[in-house]
């Protein structure tokens, strides 16, 4: 049978001479870029912006503004907001709870918003206004502020330390920003790129993420690609499009384990593949979420104060100073690649001048343990996956900071064997998501492609909000499951309810079924563990399983996902789920917000109640006053004003909160001995 394609956008079939273009985009912590296959050679392409580089800074500026609350981000049906993604455990409705039913370059010309730079442009105010300039925000992706604290130094922005464990935010004036929302600025810049290079709109791609991503960081580049107005039809591994962008896999009788080093700006990951007949399977990765070469540039840094003595003169040195030693580290990073002395001369902010070295082989001495770091990863993951590196038949060097030779070299000390390394190691992710995306639009036959699930599946959790376990285009069969908790204390029973579509909201998705987990022992909210698991088999029937795990309570339903819906049915839930995308990321946002400042205000209002005497009348005053405004708050549809009254609150609370935990931990050691 011969397949038709059909175009959600503009809701009619393909000819052969109109057929959809699908991106393959690689959204990096340092640079990002956008492919496709070229029709006239059928060979991956990078598209160049202006006709310079195919390298897109993976930057954003603010413009300053008097008016920064109006800021219009995102234009013509599109919007920020937050979407569904907590790496805490999230909270279920209580049953009572009700809801509603080739290597080529193209050039381009710029294509930006008057109020935000992304790019080039952005990466050139970081010294001038380090404060409003975003840069390495994917080391941010699915992160709370604890994953990230120990590194706030490294940023010249505010990331917000809300005392909670929900997704870091990032502040820029009176405005909070997700890194779902950041990124698709940069993914919104990515397919304006792609538009004008081929004079036509596009509206699919494939995204490539890391290999350990994780769940809410998958999902988290899946909607920032959606605030973007992209529809990501898969989204694929790193080592993966690295592989196919090599020809590896391509060949229907090839069978080899590979190694895929990638060292990027941010992140580092190795992974180890089996690849036999056009099938891909990861036998086991590892690596470092914060490890690249941004660290070799902060490496490079910490060696310029200790040799200068700058830490002396850090009275002196602004934002901005830093932000100038740091891009002057990464030029002499980049420079010490095919020379052995980098000497230059920098102004301070007090008109001081200093002269900064760096010799070749200081260079390598200092980045060594960082090197030695990504080996023992490589170590860990061939022990992983049983393997020795005689194993490993080819290796695959993967990331801009595989330019350095001293990596290259170690790599292939390590694995004995000559690493590959013949594509633009800053492409070749790139042009595999591109060769990934001809496969999805049916022009590759020999790269097995397995069933899918053709919507997103989930269940509704607090505020009526879609809370999706398996994405749509999942390979099935598949199995994935999270963590819940309850809102109410005592609760004896919840009510899982399952959906199927890809809105924010439930009522807008398509309800398959309903069922009730009951006999849950009581116990304060938020202390029982439910485990809900969805399991999809090789005939595409849903079980679904509820599981209290303290008590072992569980329950379990059969749903079939499809439920009936013909392929009219899935286009026009996908086509509703772009064009009311704006609506969606403004209501899941507030939604999310309110969630976030009851919980505050509940545990807020328990916490006075309970040291009623070891604080001040004032005290007591200024935070009931700060919770009435926060309460009063929720009257606006103003998410950024819930989020500021309770950075509010929280800062004012926290030096009384901490003191009072000391006296508590004071009052419990007392007549205790401690062995040493």
């Amino acid at each position: 049978m011969a397949k038709i394609s059909i175009n959600v956008t503009k809701g009619k079939i393909d000819t052969p001479a109109d057929h959809e273009v699908i991106l393959g985009i690689d959204l990096g912590t340092t640079n990002s870029l956008v492919a496709y296959i070229d029709d006239c050679n059928r060979q991956p392409v990078c598209l160049a912006k202006n006709g310079k580089h195919t390298l897109v800074p993976s930057v954003i500026h603010f413009l300053k503004d008097e008016n920064l609350s109006e800021l219009p981000i995102l234009s013509e049906g599109e919007d920020k907001g937050e979407v569904n993604n907590k790496e805490f455990t999230k909270i279920l409705m209580s049953e009572d709870t009700h809801h509603g039913n080739g290597n080529a370059s193209v050039s381009v010309p710029t294509n930006r918003n008057q109020n935000i730079l992304v790019g080039d442009e952005a990466k050139a105010k970081i010294v001038e206004s380090p404060e409003r300039t975003v840069f390495s925000v994917k080391r941010l992706m699915g992160k709370s502020f604890g994953d990230v604290k120990d590194f706030q130094n490294f940023f010249s922005y505010e990331v917000m330390d809300d005392n909670t464990d929900s997704l870091v935010k990032i502040k820029i004036g009176n405005q909070f920003y997700s890194p779902i929302e950041l990124s698709s600025l940069i993914l919104k810049e990515l397919k304006a790129t792609a538009e004008a290079a081929l004079n036509k709109t596009v509206t699919k791609c494939v995204i490539t993420v890391p290999a350990y991503f994780n769940d809410t960081q998958r999902q988290a580049t899946k909607d920032a690609g959606k605030l973007a107005g992209l529809d990501v039809l898969r989204i694929v591994n790193e080592p993966t499009a690295a592989s196919l962008a090599y020809g590896l896999g391509l060949k229907k009788d090839e069978e080899k384990k590979i190694a895929v080093y990638d060292l990027g700006g941010g992140t580092f990951d190795i992974s180890i593949l089996h690849i036999q007949s056009g099938i891909f399977e990861v036998l086991s990765t590892n690596g470092d979420t914060f490890l690249g070469g941004d660290d070799f540039d902060k490496a490079i840094v910490d060696y310029w104060q200790n040799q200068f003595d700058i830490s002396n003169l850090k009275f002196h040195i602004d934002a901005s100073t830093k932000q100038l030693i740091r891009l002057t580290a990464e030029r002499a990073k980049k420079y010490l690649t095919t020379n052995k002395l980098f000497v230059d001369e920098i102004m301070l902010n007090n008109q001081q001048k200093i002269k900064l070295e760096l010799s070749k082989e200081k260079f390598e001495e200092i980045i060594l343990p960082l090197v030695e770091k990504t080996l023992q990863c490589c170590t860990k993951a061939l022990n992983d996956a049983a393997l020795k590196t005689s194993d490993i038949e080819a290796v695959i060097m993967v990331g801009g900071s595989t330019r350095t030779p001293f990596v290259k070299n170690k790599v292939s000390d390590f694995f004995h064997l000559p690493v590959n390394d013949s594509l633009n190691p800053d492409e070749v992710v790139a042009l595999g998501a591109a060769i990934q995306a001809d496969v999805l639009a049916g022009n590759q036959k020999d790269i097995l492609l397995l069933d899918i699930t053709p919507l997103s599946l989930g269940i509704e959790t607090m505020g009526g909000l879609m809370d999706v376990i398996i994405p749509r285009n999942s390979k099935i069969p598949t199995r994935a499951g999270r963590t819940y908790t309850t809102s109410k204390d005592g609760q004896s029973q919840i009510k899982i309810s399952v959906f199927q579509g890809e809105r924010d909201l439930v009522k807008d998705n398509r309800k398959l079924s309903e069922f009730v987990l009951s006999g849950i022992p009581g116990m304060p909210a938020g202390f029982p563990k439910v485990e809900i698991q969805f399991t999809i088999n090789a005939d595409g029937i849903l079980m679904v399983k509820a599981k209290e795990l303290r008590s072992g309570v569980e329950q379990s339903i059969e749903v079939k996902p499809q439920y009936g819906l013909t392929d009219e049915q899935v286009e026009k839930m996908l086509l509703d789920s772009l064009e009311f995308a704006k609506d969606d990321m403004q209501a899941r946002g507030l939604q999310e917000a309110k969630t976030e400042a009851e919980q505050m205000i509940a545990v807020t209002e328990k916490f006075l109640m309970s040291n009623e005497k070891l604080l001040s009348a004032e005290e007591i005053s200024t935070t009931k006053t700060l919770l009435a405004v926060l309460k009063n708050s929720f009257q606006q549809t103003d998410k950024n004003l819930i989020h500021q009254r309770m950075d509010e609150l929280n800062q004012y609370t926290r030096s009384f909160a901490e003191r009072v935990m000391d006296i508590a931990i004071a009052d419990a050691m007392k007549g205790k001995k401690i062995l040493e």
